[in-house]
């Protein structure tokens, strides 16, 4: 792996480190808490990180994803914690998830960030270009998440 991978593989761990820090205070409670005008909880936010990454990939590689199917039904995108069942993960195994990610990514796909595959909606063709995509999606759900702590 050349140095330029394992700084995007230290800046996804480092940026979710981050996110596992800001959740450090949150309890169960405050993790399903649904604000006034907002549409998801913490909780939400959380499962929705971990399969954004794994659908980019599978976007771009058209391979079998790593996320189990429910998962589509309660964090993909237009769904909210209404549309949670006793089978949607927890808080607390959703942070446990989170937190195994990007080493699951590294051992799976690190040595493959530059394969070409064919170009997705919005241009992106290797794992490379996804995982800087994702990157910046978990930045934009951290200030969301930042700002439900700050509604509690």
């Amino acid at each position: 792996m050349n140095k330029r991978h394992e700084v995007l593989f230290t800046q996804l761990e480092g940026y979710r480190s981050e996110i596992l820090g800001v959740l450090e205070n949150v309890t169960e409670v405050d993790a399903e808490w649904v604000p006034r005008n907002f549409n998801n909880n913490i909780r939400w936010n959380l499962g929705h990180i971990y399969l954004d990454q794994y659908l980019w990939i599978q976007a771009v590689t058209k391979e079998v994803g790593d996320v189990p199917e429910p998962f589509h039904t309660w964090f993909g995108y237009g769904t909210s914690p209404t549309d949670f069942t006793p089978e949607t993960p927890s808080f607390e195994e959703l942070k446990s998830l989170l937190k195994e990610q990007p080493a699951q990514i590294k051992a799976k796909y690190g040595e493959r960030l530059e394969e070409e595959f064919p170009p997705t909606e919005m241009g992106m063709h290797t794992i490379e270009q996804v995982l800087i995509r994702t990157i910046f999606h978990e930045g934009m759900h951290l200030q969301t998440i930042l700002d439900l702590k700050k509604c509690r």
